[in-house]
């Protein structure tokens, strides 16, 4: 029951495309393949791949050293995918270029004798392949319908040109490789997600981040400026120059215009009270004459 696939993980190759293969057919590739589609594309054998996947694992957790095992990623796609497999089971993790002569050349600084090698493209680390077979060192390669396997040992056929594919080809090795080292449970989903493994665009990965970080922002400054902003009442009394509050106002209206009384002057008399008539002033108005007795 181990070694077979269940349901959920072939529909994940599904999902993922690890059975397109591409146009074009090694002869020593064939052997993997199922059957061809009109367009032209190979598909190949998931059963087959699961039986290489899980003779890949048992291969490294023979290995007595995490450490004596080598995964090699040239391409950017499967990068990301060998950092993880390397975190989660320990072994060295060599991402991008590969410097020659890591496996030869002993005056180096990353000189390093491997075990066992893992590597995601047969053609773009066929530098690691050819120093590895001038040390025997067995390799495991994740080898697509076009892939020389020339000094490759152990060949687990998928698409290698899809970041998805890859992705869940080393997050099956790594799920595999800890059940076997009984560090999880085999009957218990695995809590890691094949997310994790899937290679992400440094410009895209920024404007995400850069975006969380705006949305976190936006609610932390929202309460501010809500408590800042004036009121209707407030701006109203600002602009018009009138009073804050309403009791100042209809209190300072009513007592200015109705409560109080202007008082004559002391010396005054009723001819200075007309006088503005005299002066042509319009807002004084005539006095009547007294009757006449």
């Amino acid at each position: 029951m181990a070694l077979r696939a269940q349901d959920e993980d072939i529909l994940k190759m599904l999902a993922c495309q690890v059975h397109l293969g591409s146009q074009n057919l090694d002869p020593q590739m064939q052997r993997y393949t199922y059957k061809r589609r009109s367009d032209g594309i190979y598909i190949f054998n998931l059963h087959k791949t699961w039986e290489k996947l899980m003779l890949a694992a048992r291969m490294i957790v023979a290995v007595d050293h995490p450490g004596d095992v080598c995964v090699i990623s040239a391409r950017p796609y499967g990068q990301r995918a060998a950092l993880k497999f390397a975190h989660y089971t320990g072994i060295k993790a060599i991402a991008g270029r590969f410097t020659p002569g890591t496996f030869t050349n002993q005056i180096q600084s990353h000189f390093m004798e491997p075990a066992l090698l893992l590597l995601t493209d047969p053609r773009t680390d066929r530098q690691p392949i050819l120093e590895s077979s001038y040390g025997n060192i067995p390799t495991i390669a994740l080898c697509h319908s076009d892939s020389p396997l020339t000094h490759v040992d152990v060949a687990i056929p998928c698409n290698n040109k899809s970041k998805l594919s890859i992705a869940l080809m080393y997050w099956f090795l790594t799920r595999e490789v800890l059940r076997l080292r009984k560090q999880i449970d085999r009957t218990v989903e695995w809590d890691v997600m094949v997310d994790m493994f899937i290679y992400r665009d440094p410009e895209e990965a920024e404007k995400e981040e850069q975006a969380a970080a705006e949305a976190a922002a936006a609610p932390a400054e929202q309460p501010a400026d809500f408590a800042a902003a004036p009121t209707a009442d407030a701006t109203w009394n600002a602009a018009s120059g009138a009073p804050t509050t309403a009791t100042a106002e209809w209190g300072a209206g009513s007592t200015a215009e109705w409560g109080a009384t202007e008082a004559a002057a002391p010396g005054a008399t009723w001819d200075s009270s007309v006088s503005g008539i005299s002066n042509g002033d319009p807002r004084a108005a005539p006095a009547e004459t007294p009757a006449a007795e």
